[in-house]
């Protein structure tokens, strides 16, 4: 298979009652596609709340892992959607997308009409505006939901689900949504996802960069980097890069930065959001002079090897550690 990307498939049937959320799958089978650092998560989130999964990722480390969970597997996208009428996609870029649901074994080629599909990937608006509009020709309906709170978020089951598509589509994703995040916003028609979360990670980045480039200032002055972040998230610099992502290792536990910047939202990934980012920008003639810098800044970090990193990394780099 020539796509760089993984994937999986979830079945919900009727199970024992759980007291985490109140679900009922009600004999319902649901598919999933895309097993990355956010997707394995939001897959067991799934699996605790009543789903019993079914999954397939090209990637045979993973899947043997999840399957040590308790999980099945599909063979394909079009396998996916011979099996389920709900699919949730979870992939790397726009290319991804198109190939998961327009492709030689994609989701379409299994189409019936009613089904449901959820993007929650990070694309292009206008590719999602395609894609559902091609979807909607096989009388199935779909919603862009891009996610927001990073691999902590998807862990724990808190993230925030920026949703475009119709509101009655949304309805009927809703228990989907519920099972994996604990906010869902809904932005407007299909592609207003997308918009929302270009914007949101283009803040992101230029925030991550300025809590990075602070830190690495204070620390190379003889500060405390603790010190630093507990000034910080109480008073005027407080952000979540600080607060809940801190990119400096040792400060919090749990996140990239205290595991070598490892496991987190890649570099080449937050430079692809932000490429999308000036992308659109350029149609409407927004000028983003900060977002083209950070963009600079980590398609630079990339090019020193270090483009599966997590996007704290600028911490290091800044300070030659990286």
């Amino acid at each position: 298979r020539s796509a760089n990307y993984t994937m999986f498939a979830f079945v919900s049937r009727q199970s024992t009652p759980q007291f985490v959320r109140c679900f009922s799958t009600g004999g319902e089978t649901v598919g999933v596609i895309g097993l990355g650092n956010m997707g394995y998560s939001m897959a067991k989130n799934l699996m605790k709340n009543g789903f019993q999964v079914v999954a397939y990722d090209v990637n045979s480390e993973t899947t043997k892992k999840l399957q040590s969970e308790g999980a099945r597997f599909a063979s394909s996208p079009q396998d996916v959607a011979e099996q389920a009428r709900k699919i949730i996609s979870m992939v790397p870029a726009s290319a991804h997308v198109k190939e998961v649901y327009c492709g030689t074994s994609g989701v379409l080629k299994a189409v019936q009409e009613g089904d449901l599909y959820i993007d929650a990937s990070t694309i292009d608006p206008h590719v999602a505006k395609e894609v559902s509009a091609i979807v909607a020709t096989h009388g199935a309906a779909m919603l862009d939901t891009p996610v927001s709170g990073g691999v902590t978020g998807a862990a724990n089951g808190t993230l925030t689900f920026m949703v475009g598509g119709s509101e009655d589509t949304l309805e009927k994703a809703r228990p989907l949504l519920e099972a994996m995040g604990k906010k869902i916003t809904y932005c407007g028609a299909n592609g207003s996802g997308q918009i929302v979360k270009l914007c949101n990670n283009l803040a992101l980045a230029i925030e991550m960069i300025g809590i990075s480039e602070a830190m690495n200032l204070g620390t190379k002055l003889g500060a405390d980097p603790k010190l630093l972040a507990e000034v910080f998230n109480c008073s005027t610099a407080r952000c979540w890069s600080s607060d809940s992502y801190n990119p400096v290792p040792g400060v919090m536990e749990g996140v990239p930065s205290s595991k070598n910047y490892e496991g987190g939202f890649g570099v080449d990934l937050i430079s692809k959001d932000l490429s999308l980012a000036l992308t659109a920008a350029q149609t409407v003639k927004a000028p983003i002079p900060l977002g083209s810098t950070a963009l600079q800044i980590y398609n630079l970090i990339s090019t020193h090897g270090h483009g599966g990193k997590d996007f704290g990394i600028p911490f290091a780099f800044f300070g030659n550690k990286a």
